[in-house]
């Protein structure tokens, strides 16, 4: 890997390398603490972090409940495009960024993770470019594909304008708290993500529903939240990074562009942001086949959805805690060490998400009715959860592999496992919507796929070479 032959050049011999390495490796505790410990310690942040951005999206989904049915249809249109950016700027390409800083650091060069910084940055600025042009171009086009139309495609699309607006503070703020993540500081992230999610209460509330003196905005009220708080999120953790108080420094005037750092993180961010790809295009392909049983199926399937992608932040939680702890370990040539977090934090995350999904599958009603009361509406999302459920455990599994992989810098075979998913979703629901099956047969296809998904990471991670142990 690109860090770990900076640190460690090939032509060095192993008595020329040992020495300079081995101070930094037995000073940084991410190289010797007991694991458990450890991946508790980060994931706990994290999970509080995580649990506001739920939050922030229950509340957020009950505005547009009060909205009416077509508002959460549109939202069943929409939430998919804002989650794939969420999963590429957070996940993948800040997953790719807090691999390449860790594995650096974990080689004990710091001048080099400072460096990554600063390419990450541009990084997520062209990224958040692009994405808010794709979307603001293509939005319109992409929710008609997906079956939406009448008030529900008019509200997506007035939601949508103004969300993607933010795209650049979105990629910002997740590229740099993937940054300081990398460095294994996860409370600086975790406190910046719930200043996030109460600002986006308080700020989407307002706005939309006009609290005392605001204007009542309706949907794009709603969206201007996420893109006032996470803009102000951008700002402060750019002013931290360059600030003393980070390990990593953000020095942009100093540091030249050069495509080998930025090689560092495309080279596993670029190609891991194919999963999400794959996450996203699979949830496009159930909805366009849920719409076609109407409105109040599509609205409830979009709540049973709107789960399912929180259900990728709490995986996030565990999975990222993970990321510097591989990182750092590969870096150092700790491989066996790398392999037992990734096995330990996604048993970590198979239980949180398995017993969550027990309990939504035994009682779907304390999700749904969160956000509506009509009973065709909530019939179709406890539809969903008693097939889904009891294949978030799996699912959970496959998301923290995922992300250990990241770590390691081998998304080879996430890209795999994500492929084997969408193949059976594709197939079996064009053989669903050729026989006009029962909405239910497609929910069971959801589980089967999610189940897929979980049992190829195991297998993935299993038969790809981490590297040699030092």
């Amino acid at each position: 890997m690109t860090a770990v032959s900076t640190s460690a050049a090939p032509t060095s011999t192993n008595s020329t390398v040992a020495p300079d390495a081995a101070p930094a490796h037995k000073a940084d505790p991410l190289l010797t603490a007991p694991i458990l410990p450890t991946l508790l310690r980060f994931a706990l942040p994290n999970m509080a972090a995580m649990l506001s951005t739920a939050l922030a999206a229950i509340a957020e989904t009950t505005y547009v409940g009060s909205f009416g049915v077509s508002s959460l249809a549109a939202m069943a249109l929409v939430f998919p495009m804002i989650m794939l950016q969420q999963m590429m700027s957070a996940g993948a390409m800040g997953g790719g960024v807090s691999s390449a800083v860790s594995r650096a650091l974990g080689g004990g060069d710091t001048e080099r993770a400072s460096a990554l910084a600063v390419h990450a940055m541009w990084i997520g600025l062209s990224a958040g470019a692009a994405y808010m042009v794709l979307m603001l171009a293509f939005g319109p086009t992409i929710y008609a594909m997906l079956g939406g139309s009448g008030e529900a495609l008019t509200q997506a699309v007035a939601y949508s304008n103004v969300a993607f607006v933010g795209s650049l503070g979105v990629w910002l703020t997740n590229t740099f708290a993937s940054v300081v993540r990398g460095s294994g500081n996860m409370k600086v992230p975790s406190v910046t993500f719930l200043a996030i999610s109460v600002a986006q209460v308080l700020i989407g509330g307002a706005l939309g529903l006009g609290w005392g003196s605001f204007p009542r905005w309706g949907m794009p009220g709603v969206a201007a939240g996420q893109v006032i708080a996470y803009g102000a999120g951008a700002v402060f953790l750019y002013f931290y990074l360059t600030s003393s108080r980070s390990r990593i420094k953000l020095a942009t005037s100093t540091t030249p562009v050069k495509k080998e750092l930025l090689r560092d993180i495309l080279k596993v961010g670029a190609l891991a942001c194919i999963s999400p790809l794959q996450t996203v295009l699979t949830i496009l392909i159930l909805t366009r086949l849920v719409a076609q049983f109407g409105t109040d199926a599509l609205a409830g399937y979009g709540i049973g959805t709107r789960l399912e992608f929180l259900l990728v932040p709490i995986a996030f939680a565990v999975g990222v805690a993970s990321v510097p702890l591989v990182g750092m370990a590969i870096g150092a040539g700790k491989i066996a060490r790398a392999r037992r977090v990734a096995w330990i934090a996604a048993a970590m995350t198979t239980v949180i998400l398995g017993l969550l999904g027990l309990l939504l599958a035994i009682a779907p009603d304390l999700w749904t009715t969160l956000f509506t009361v009509d009973a065709r509406v909530v019939s179709s999302a406890a539809v969903y959860f008693r097939w889904a459920g009891p294949a978030y455990g799996l699912f959970g599994l496959g998301l923290c592999l995922y992300f250990s992989s990241l770590g390691a810098g081998k998304v080879g075979g996430p890209v795999l496992a994500g492929t084997l998913r969408l193949a059976v979703v594709a197939i079996g629901g064009w053989m669903l919507a050729a026989a006009k099956a029962p909405p239910w047969t497609i929910f069971a296809l959801v589980a089967l796929g999610m189940a897929a998904y979980g049992l190829a990471m195991v297998v993935a991670v299993r038969a790809t070479r981490w590297g040699v142990e030092r």
